[in-house]
């Protein structure tokens, strides 16, 4: 049997002249590729995340140990192989601006992880809750539809499109065995959905009691009106028939809809904090930086609004419809 040999092991000598090296060292200028490749790997060591660049074949080593290495365009093609990004213009410039980029996609990921982390435990709390007492859950299908295509489509073209600001710069990094979800985002994600749940909690199981109908119900809710307060969605104990059942052939239940329009309306404002990821107070900050975001909230509340306002339009484009298909028929 033949023996190989034993890897070589890398090591530093002295960790603690590294630590006074790495706290004194600003600069380090005219030095052998070795003395590069041994200062990224005593950073690296010591915890820190190293970035280099180089433009050359000795520098293939430091550029391949390191944590992000930087090649020139018109470096070697061994210090491209060994390098992670290429800067095309050879312009240092180019390297700040990719630092600022990478931080800003990486943020931009978690604040829709939090966005979205929000919107899921919030409608399982509220859907499991409310379904276990109540027998019905007060989410329908076709409303978490609604939701879904706020938390998945809206959601990532709004928060995937914040633009990187100099700020991203003056941060350290995030360590490397750093979770994606920091704790700070779980506190954001657990907090919102508990304050969104218990709103949801109060308005479904008290909301007939203090919620006052319109005084002036047009078409076809003035045929329900029964007392000053609505007409409870919740189910009998005996028959599990909703306390609105000899009105659903006129309407579903306005309590259920009022609690569904609250919901979607909590999602829009959780999506304008779930822009901040680091305890940030001011969630609005930037915001008019980023027309995408602005044009997606315009979309989610013109469309709400029209949702929970289509029955007024219901007879008029019945009408319109009618008129224009006996135009077409020629009746």
């Amino acid at each position: 049997m033949v023996m190989g040999k034993d890897p070589e092991i890398e090591a530093i000598g002295n960790i603690d002249n590294m630590k006074k090296v790495r706290l004194h060292t600003k600069v380090l200028a005219r030095s052998r590729p070795n003395d590069k490749y041994i200062m990224v790997f005593g950073l690296k060591e010591l915890g820190d995340i190293v970035a280099v660049t180089g433009d050359g074949t000795n520098d293939a080593p430091a550029l391949k140990k390191a944590n992000v290495g930087f090649a020139m365009k018109t470096g070697t093609q061994v210090a491209h192989t060994a390098a992670d990004i290429i800067i095309q213009d050879d312009n240092f410039a180019s390297i700040v601006k990719a630092c600022k980029w990478g931080r800003n996609v990486y943020d931009n990921i978690r604040r829709f992880l939090q966005f979205q982390l929000t919107v899921n435990v919030g409608a399982l709390i509220i859907s499991f809750v409310v379904g276990a007492i109540m027998k019905d859950p007060p989410l329908k299908p076709v409303q978490l539809l609604w939701v879904n295509m706020i938390m998945d489509s809206l959601a990532s073209l709004a928060l995937a499109t914040e633009l990187p600001v100099d700020e991203l710069l003056y941060r350290p990094p995030y360590r490397k065995r750093e979770y994606i979800i920091a704790r700070k985002m779980v506190k954001h994600i657990v907090g919102q959905a508990v304050f969104q749940s218990c709103i949801v909690f109060v308005f479904v199981f008290a909301g007939p009691s203090f919620i006052k109908e319109e005084e002036d119900m047009p078409e076809p809710f003035k045929n329900i009106r029964d007392g000053d307060y609505i007409i409870s969605g919740q189910l009998e104990e005996i028959d599990l028939e909703p306390l609105y059942s000899k009105y659903k052939h006129i309407t579903p239940s306005r309590h259920f809809t009022i609690v569904f329009n609250m919901f979607v309306w909590m999602q829009i404002f959780n999506m304008l904090c779930a822009r901040k990821i680091n305890d940030e107070i001011n969630f609005l900050e930037g915001m008019h930086t980023n027309m995408m975001f602005i044009a997606v909230m315009i979309f989610i509340i013109g469309l709400q609004v029209f949702v929970m306002t289509a029955w007024t339009y219901e007879e008029k484009i019945a009408q319109a419809f009618s008129v224009h298909l006996r135009g077409l028929t020629g009746g």
